[in-house]
């Protein structure tokens, strides 16, 4: 029936002890410097290997350069919008797929040359002394190493390893990949230099560079990339405006090799100057399209006008004709014409301008109002501002996947173009009005010449048509000179204040210091974790704390580490600290018997909870000292599952308690002298079938009562408590119960059990020795003191069926031996 008491197991829970951990982990420093020196061994490798990482910088302005030839009459400037607005566009530029393509493709950024370094293949673009002229259509081996060695300086032989019997091959004139067969294993050829490659795989010239230096006899190599992963590496430009000023913008970029990333930041710049340019003179472009193609038809209609007047020339007396005011009235309605023209041309840009605005989407393509006389600066300035929304939404396509951002944009075109219709609705009105007028004039006009002799009015016909075209081929022809005036004035929006130069230095990694210090970090952090990890797993006693926080019973002795094989310890050197562990332990058994008043004769249990504890070992030294105190002693072996004590004392277990108990043998004839003087040894015998039915006999009985006479000190050798119930029946006849305790074996649940066993009753008069202690204690260290229990397996010889030991098992005991 269970006792409340049994429940005691749940009192004094467990706690972190801290200054344990402390303790423990200083145990373990050796730990920590294997651990540290391993780390900072790979930190070591590592940074040996790793290749050093450059960053280089530009430094570029964006402000808007104003055209010197720019007037009223040569309105033909592209606006990107404003500053801010053309600083982001900048940023948003640099960084987009379109621009990068362009660069990667200029510079062919997507052929590696590299070299073998000391751990590695290096990136060896600008030092290398030649560079491969590919043929865009054909296709290009893909991602595979191609090795080139020089056998002289105009003659080099390629090396190729297929791992198979099919390559893949990209084309860079569409980015498309194929597939070829090929001949498994290694490919060589030799070719000349600047000699046509031509291979199923492979197509290129291979041209020596000015001032190669010496490479004959040295190999390098060539792969070609991906384009598009190319140019994805490159658009992490880091690109940034200085918060200074606001139209000052630093591009950097990182990498390994300074040559590369000095010709891409000025590459990329100077790129994006010929965008920019091309952009600021679309209007230019556009009116000069538009005046070439209107041009070619006013030729052939003044050359027609011209045919006419030669014709009516041709036989008559002009000078005559031309007489009686016909030549005032010619240059009047001339003067007429062109005005009506100049108004006429204002409309039709008008309507075709209101005509484009609601059908199109795309207005990067508008002439500039100039084209037809325009100079409404509403006009003109809205115009240009839709032209510039348009072409910044169209690149920002290419970059910018945020449908709210195309709305904004798609919002301001919508308002700048609704602005634009209300402005052509008004100015079309006013139009109107001067045509009106101009024709009535021209009609008055007309009325007149009606008046004249028919000659003048045909001549004056003739002639109106003709001037009017060459007035009208004269005023393009002006604007088309202006245009390019203005176009070759234009100058870009961005400057160079810093190109990229490698000046030495810019080194940024890597880090090796930050790795080294990584290394010791993680050499700490890793012990650490696993002493924490095995000091709350491992729920072993520890120290002497350990003990006072489970359990109230007395703690009479700390033993320590017994460096020797021999159990002897206390014999063989009686002056060593172990010994004087044994002598206090004693004292405090002394106060003991003569607290619970015991005369005469005492015995003492010594027992544990389980196997590979010590108990044999201090069973050993206790009666040890207690004989070198010139006591009468006897150790009896009362482990009749496992005997042990045998072999501490060089003896042969054929005679022992068990003959005494089943009245085989009298107690002079169990009885072993040994070499200490006064300390004599019973051992326990052959092994019975039934021990603890003969230890519950009155044999028992009997032969403590005689060993009492004879001896003042009686030492039971006794099985683990917490594995056989023995011990138990033997705590009847003993004054004092031991109980070992080792450290770090010991789990701290028996000594709840122990607890429990000291409140039911079951052992009484108990105090605890803590065995195998040292403050910097290891798991499994070894104890030396030859006690042959199994450390894994607690029941070991205890059962009838006994576990086959591991491997482990057995290297453990064969250390403790």
């Amino acid at each position: 029936m269970l006792d409340i008491k049994d429940f005691s197991v749940f009192e004094n829970g467990p706690s972190f002890d801290f200054k344990g951990f402390l303790l423990k982990i200083i145990s373990y420093w050796k730990w920590f410097l294997i651990s540290i020196c391993i780390t900072l061994t790979i930190a070591y490798q590592i940074n040996i290997r790793k290749e050093k990482i450059y960053s280089i910088e530009t430094l570029i302005s964006a402000k808007e350069e104003t055209n010197p030839l720019f007037t009223s009459s040569t309105s033909l400037v592209f606006n990107w919008g404003g500053a801010s607005d053309q600083i982001q566009t900048i940023l948003t530029t640099l960084q987009s797929r379109s621009h990068n393509e362009l660069v990667v493709d200029k510079l062919q950024y997507y052929v590696d040359y590299l070299v073998q370094g000391e751990y590695n293949l290096v990136d060896a673009y600008g030092s290398v002394p030649f560079y491969v002229d590919i043929d865009k259509k054909q296709g290009q081996l893909a991602g595979t190493l191609i090795g080139i060695k020089f056998l002289t300086e105009n003659q080099y032989e390629i090396r190729i390893v297929f791992g198979g019997t099919s390559a893949s091959m990209i084309h860079y004139i569409d980015n498309s990949y194929s597939k070829t067969s090929v001949a498994e294993g290694e490919l060589i050829k030799k070719y000349k230099v600047g000699e046509q490659v031509i291979l199923p795989f492979l197509n290129w010239k291979l041209q020596i560079k000015d001032n190669p230096g010496l490479y004959k006899g040295n190999e390098y190599f060539v792969r070609f990339n991906d384009f598009n992963a190319t140019v994805s590496a490159y658009r992490n430009l880091n690109v940034k405006a200085d918060d200074k000023g606001s139209s000052i913008i630093t591009l950097g970029m990182q990498g390994t090799n300074k040559a590369r990333m000095v010709e891409y930041l000025n590459s990329t710049v100077k790129m994006l100057m010929k965008r920019q340019l091309d952009n600021k003179n679309l209007f230019a472009t556009n009116t000069i399209n538009f005046i070439d193609s209107t041009l070619v038809a006013m030729e052939s209609q003044l050359k027609k006008t011209g045919d006419e007047l030669k014709s009516f020339r041709k036989g008559k007396n002009i000078f005559e004709v031309e007489g009686n005011g016909g030549a005032k009235f010619s240059d009047k309605i001339l003067d007429f014409d062109v005005e009506k023209d100049a108004v006429n041309r204002k409309i039709t840009y008008y309507n075709s301008l209101k005509s484009y605005l609601k059908n199109s989407v795309d207005y990067s393509k508008l002439p500039a109002p100039s084209v037809a006389g325009i100079e409404d600066p509403n006009i003109v300035v809205n115009v240009s501002k839709l032209i510039a929304l348009s072409t910044q939404r169209s690149e920002m396509a290419y970059a910018v996947k945020s449908e709210k951002i195309f709305r904004d944009f798609d919002n301001q075109m919508e308002a700048v173009k609704n602005v634009l219709l209300e402005n052509i609705t008004t100015a079309k009105a006013s139009l109107q009005y001067d045509l009106a007028l101009v024709e009535s004039k021209i009609n008055e006009t007309e009325s007149k010449i009606k008046n004249l002799p028919d000659d003048q009015q045909e001549l004056i016909k003739i002639k109106r048509k003709y001037d009017l075209n060459d007035n009208i081929y004269s005023t393009f022809l002006q604007k088309r000179s202006e245009a390019d005036i203005v176009k070759a004035a234009n100058l870009s929006d961005i400057h160079f204040i810093d190109p990229a130069k490698d000046i030495g230095g810019g080194l940024i990694g890597p880090k090796t210091g930050v790795n080294y210090i990584l290394a010791i970090f993680l050499g700490l952090l890793l012990p650490l974790l696993v002493i924490t990890i095995l000091f709350f797993v491992n729920n072993t006693i520890y120290n002497p704390d350990d003990v006072s926080k489970l359990t109230s019973i007395p703690l009479i002795g700390i033993i320590g580490v017994n460096p020797d094989k021999n159990s002897l310890a206390v014999f063989d050197k009686p002056k060593s600290a172990l010994s004087e562990s044994f002598r206090a332990i004693r004292s405090s058994l002394q106060f003991l018997y003569k607290k619970s008043n015991v005369a005469g004769a005492k015995t003492l249990m010594i027992t544990s909870s389980v196997s590979g504890e010590g108990k044999t070992f201090c069973s050993i030294n206790i009666a040890t000292v207690f004989a070198l105190s010139e006591k009468k002693t006897v150790i009896v072996g009362m482990d009749l599952r496992k005997p042990k004590l045998f072999d501490e004392f060089n003896l042969v277990n054929t005679v022992g308690v068990v003959n005494y108990l089943i009245k085989d043998k009298k107690l002079d004839e169990i009885v072993n002298h040994t070499s200490i003087p006064y300390l004599d040894v019973i051992l326990s015998g052959p092994i019975p079938p039934n021990p603890a039915e003969l230890i519950m006999n009155d044999g028992m009985k009997e032969l403590i009562d005689e060993l009492k006479i004879k001896y003042d000190y009686i030492i039971l050798d006794t099985p683990p408590v917490g594995l056989v119930a023995d011990s138990l029946e033997l705590t009847q006849y003993c004054d004092v119960t031991l109980y070992i305790v080792r450290q770090n074996f010991t789990k701290k649940e028996m000594i709840r059990l122990l607890n429990n066993r000291i409140n039911r009753g079951e052992l009484h008069n108990t105090s605890i020795i803590l065995n195998g202690f040292e403050n910097k204690a290891k798991y499994g260290g070894g104890y030396g003191y030859g006690y042959g229990y199994g450390n894994g397996n607690y029941s070991n010889g205890y059962h009838e069926t006994e576990k086959k030991k591991s491997l482990l098992e057995k290297i453990t005991i064969k250390k403790s031996k």
